[in-house]
C-alpha cells in the first residue's frame, strides 16, 4: 500500500510538472467546449489508470478502495495548497483558470476513487 502513495505523489509532482510549464494549453475556462472534454475524458480515464495501478502492485481487490485513497492523498491534500495560491504556483495560466483546476483536480480524484471502488470479483 505504501507503493500506491509513492506512485500518487510521483503522479502529482508529474502532473504540476507539466501544468507548470504548458498548464496554459489544457486548462482553458474561456473555452466550454474544451472545458466539457477534459473534464469528461479525465472521469474514466482516471478509473482506468488507478485500476492498472492496484492491479499492478497485486492489491488484493478487497483493499482496492483503501488503495485509491492512497493514491489520491497527495493530490487532495497537495493540490489544496496549489489552488490557493494558484497564480503563484502557475504564473503560466490566468487566474481565473484556478476555479477550472480545483474542479479538475475533484473530478481526476473522483474518478480514480470511482474506478477502484467497484472491482471485479
Amino acid at each position: 500500500m505504501r507503493r500506491v502513495l509513492i506512485v500518487g505523489f510521483i503522479i502529482w509532482l508529474a502532473a504540476s510538472i507539466v501544468l507548470r510549464c504548458a498548464g496554459q494549453y489544457v486548462l482553458q475556462p474561456a473555452n466550454p467546449a474544451g472545458v466539457a472534454i477534459l473534464l469528461l475524458t479525465s472521469f474514466p480515464l482516471m478509473a482506468l489508470v488507478a485500476r492498472r495501478i492496484c492491479a499492478d502492485a497485486a492489491i488484493q481487490r478487497e483493499q482496492w478502495s483503501a488503495a485509491g485513497i492512497l493514491l489520491v492523498m497527495p493530490s487532495l491534500v497537495l493540490d489544496t495548497f496549489s489552488t490557493i495560491f494558484f497564480p503563484v504556483v502557475y504564473p503560466n495560466m490566468p487566474g481565473e483558470a484556478a476555479g477550472l483546476f480545483g474542479g479538475w483536480i475533484l473530478i481526476c480524484c473522483a474518478g480514480a476513487l470511482f474506478g477502484v471502488s467497484f472491482a471485479r470479483r
